[in-house]
């Protein structure tokens, strides 16, 4: 069986999560204390967690994950969301209202002359 190269490409994955009002200490110890030992477990590897410098965007979480495949994301993110931990974490945290209000995903993947591959 042939493999595609492209399809065992490691690849970033760069998301965003706006908030509801108010919400987002919500999110941040969410990620904090549950989310990214969730993400580490379903073979998703964390690279990094930012928040805008500007006021205007301050409802908004940026993070990147590094996957070993685009296939090997959308595993992972399969096994994610099926995790029993992830199921009552996500609905014990949104008890008092839904913390999330939308969500981008963009995958990347490495230029030659990138520093991350």
């Amino acid at each position: 069986m042939q493999v595609n190269a492209e399809e065992q490409t490691p690849v970033y994955e760069l998301r965003i999560y706006t908030t509801h009002p108010g919400k987002m200490p919500n999110l941040l110890a969410r990620f904090k204390n549950h989310t990214c030992k969730l993400f580490e477990r379903h073979g998703m590897v964390n690279v990094g967690y930012w928040v805008p410098a500007d006021k205007k965007d301050s409802n908004k979480l940026y993070y990147m994950l590094k996957h070993e495949s685009r296939a090997a994301a959308e595993a992972s993110w399969k096994a994610f969301g099926a995790d029993p931990e992830w199921i009552k974490v996500s609905t014990e945290s949104e008890a008092k209202g839904k913390i999330v209000a939308g969500v981008e995903s963009t995958f990347l993947t490495s230029t030659e002359f990138s520093a991350l591959k």
